[in-house]
């Protein structure tokens, strides 16, 4: 499932949370939860986790490795690989532990697809 937007202030909540993210408008309604994810930036691509926050019609991609200001920018998030459904929590800290968590599979996953196509 591959979507695309321009990238719109969120409440900067997941950065807060330590977990920076690009957010685009989601129409889509049959899609949530936390994601794997590529997001395509210009011509560049970068491995990501992704929520589909279906109440807020939005989709946020915490992209690895990138710390640039994206606001404006078209982008393409390709959501490859579901780890979970969406989920509320409690508080501040229980939520960093599952964004940090669901971020460490997304890695398990890109790094478990490139060593089976070696």
């Amino acid at each position: 499932m591959q979507y695309s937007g321009i990238v719109q202030k969120g409440s900067q909540r997941a950065t807060a949370l330590g977990f920076p993210t690009v957010n685009i408008p989601l129409e889509d309604e049959t899609v949530s939860g936390i994601y794997a994810a590529k997001v395509r930036v210009g011509e560049e691509t970068y491995e990501a986790v992704a929520y589909a926050n279906r109440k807020a019609k939005k989709l946020e991609a915490h992209l690895f490795d990138f710390s640039a200001d994206l606001y404006g920018w078209n982008i393409h998030i390709d959501l490859v690989h579901k780890l979970r459904d969406d989920k509320k929590f409690s508080d501040d800290a229980h939520a960093r532990v599952a964004i940090a968590k669901d971020a460490e599979k997304a890695r398990a996953y890109f790094i478990n697809k490139h060593t089976k196509m070696e």
